[in-house]
């Protein structure tokens, strides 16, 4: 490129990603010029692509012997341990659940970025095609104008002047004019070929920039949603939900060193454009147009000709002295041959027109408004879409940093909470202040009253063993009970049998049983009432 050419500087990560190093599949130096269509050039993409999949290896590596480490490896911990270790596992599971989210925050900026570079490009291209289709349809449209309108009328006008020579003179002047301006403008480049290849450039690439900016926000969704499942399993302490965030996780981890290695395959390969995109342009159209037509738009300086000069001029000329003949003819034929006036006037008209399509075929033809495309085309490529593909690798590590450490802390929590399953079950079960026993008897419907603590069809020996209850009998309403249950238990409740002898906390009745535990105490009371003293 050149050095006096300051409209498109290269940034300096496009000359950072075409730094690196290009080797083939078999470890040999490759060019690292922008050769698409050279194999050894696709190999050393190709090489790119698999260096993230070794790193995906390795980490797939990594996470499966630290995963057999820690499920087979027991400890003997203490309590202190046991609470450390579930503070550590905590902690961990919300920074890696952060950096997830910074993660996907990255990545919308840079799709965002990429999408609307290649937009940029699409519209840029839409314009260059929709000039190059104006000019071929400019110079189609003069060509018939001159080939078969004038022509038509020039022979009417032979038939009419046939008896004057000098008039005849005049109109095979006028023919020799439009055979000249025929001439000139066959000089004009067709377009046809490259709007073909153009459209067709959009078109794919606007396909495939669709395909790509849906399928990395379903990656984010799809992030996002396993970072919400691994809060909710670690908050509910659910094994399922740890489970199914584990699986996902893996699932993750493989898309993003997948995009992760697309990503920088197609970086490093639009950098190799961007560094020298003028070079390869002139080299893909040598054989459909000329050298000096391709640097005049790609360059568009001052000190550059344009190419179309001799022949716009020579078409101005010719194009002024028809006119100025057929004003002659009109100012001293038609008072002598009036039949002539009608189709000297559409001559005029005809070559009116012709000069109206002169000044817009001039200005399709000036190098300015492509060469404004073109930067705009490669300041959406190599600044925007470049941006926003480095944007995405960084998303992708940072994905893949946050859900090896997801994976890593999973089997942590799974032994955490089986920890606190087995120490529950070394609770008693009738314990009131067991946890377990609360939620199972929430469950649970409340069981009939009992009428009696002991057995009727017990001896007096049995009666007799029966010793009057030490504690004095509570006459305190119910509601009272009620708002001690409320602070043990957290609900009201009642109990199913009473409570006699134990230093338990007072005992929440209902009125029957109430009721029937006075009775009960009266009855088992009653043969020893003359006993007891006064």
């Amino acid at each position: 490129m050149p050095a006096a050419r300051a409209e498109y500087v290269a940034p300096w990560w496009v000359v950072w990603l075409h730094s690196a190093p290009h080797l083939g599949l078999r470890l040999q130096r490759v060019d690292s010029t922008f050769r698409p269509r050279e194999e050894t050039y696709r190999e050393s993409l190709l090489f790119l692509g698999l260096v993230a999949a070794v790193c995906l290896g390795l980490n797939l590596i990594f996470l499966g012997v630290y995963l057999v480490c820690v499920c087979y490896c027991r400890q003997d911990e203490t309590v202190q341990t046991k609470q450390r270790h579930s503070c550590c596992v905590t902690w961990t599971a919300v920074v890696a659940g952060l950096v997830c989210c910074a993660a996907v925050g990255v990545g919308f900026y840079g799709n965002s970025e990429t999408n609307d570079g290649v937009y940029q490009l699409i519209y840029s291209l839409d314009n260059a095609n929709h000039t190059f289709s104006g000019i071929d349809a400019l110079v189609s449209r003069t060509t018939q104008k001159m080939e078969v309108d004038l022509e038509q009328h020039l022979d009417r006008l032979s038939e009419i002047f046939a008896t004057r020579g000098d008039y005849m003179q005049t109109l095979k002047f006028v023919q020799q004019m439009a055979s000249s301006v025929i001439d000139q403008l066959s000089g004009v480049p067709v377009w046809r070929d490259v709007t073909a290849q153009l459209t067709e450039l959009a078109d794919q690439t606007g396909y495939v920039e669709y395909y790509r900016w849906l399928s990395y926000l379903l990656l984010f969704v799809l992030d996002l949603v396993i970072c919400l499942i691994a809060c909710l399993g670690l908050a509910k302490r659910s094994k399922c939900l740890l489970a199914l965030m584990l699986c996902c996780g893996m699932l993750a981890l493989l898309l993003s060193w997948t995009s992760l290695a697309a990503d920088t395959a197609a970086a490093v390969g639009t950098s190799d454009f961007c560094v020298a995109p003028d070079t390869f342009i002139l080299n893909i159209t040598e054989g459909q147009l000329s050298t000096e037509v391709t640097r005049y738009y790609l360059y568009c300086s001052q000190s550059v000709s344009s190419p179309f000069q001799q022949v716009l001029t020579t078409f101005q000329r010719s194009l002024t002295t028809m006119q100025m003949q057929v004003a002659g003819l009109l100012q001293f034929a038609v008072s002598r041959f009036p039949t002539a006036e009608k189709d000297l006037l559409r001559i005029q008209l005809l070559l009116n027109s012709t000069e109206s399509s002169l000044h817009q075929l001039t200005a399709l033809l000036d190098c300015r408004g492509l060469h404004k495309d073109y930067l705009d085309a490669l300041a959406g490529v190599c600044y925007d879409g470049i941006e926003g593909l480095l944007y995405l690798g960084l998303f992708s590590l940072l994905a893949t940093l946050a859900f090896s450490t997801m994976i890593c802390v999973g089997p942590w929590a799974w032994k955490h909470f089986t920890t606190r399953d087995r120490d529950y079950e070394d609770i008693d079960d009738d314990d009131p202040f067991n946890p377990q026993a609360r939620r199972i008897a929430a469950y649970n419907p409340p069981r009939g009253p009992l009428h009696s603590f002991c057995s009727y069809s017990s001896g007096l020996g049995s009666q007799t063993s029966l010793q009057p209850p030490t504690q004095t009998i509570s006459n305190a309403p119910v509601s009272e009970y009620m708002n001690q249950a409320m602070l043990f238990g957290g609900n009201p409740r009642y109990e199913n049998m009473p409570l006699i002898g134990r230093g338990s906390p007072p005992p929440t009745y209902s009125p029957s049983m109430r009721a029937t535990y006075l009775s009960v105490a009266d009855d088992h009371l009653w043969p020893y009432r003359n006993e007891l003293p006064a």
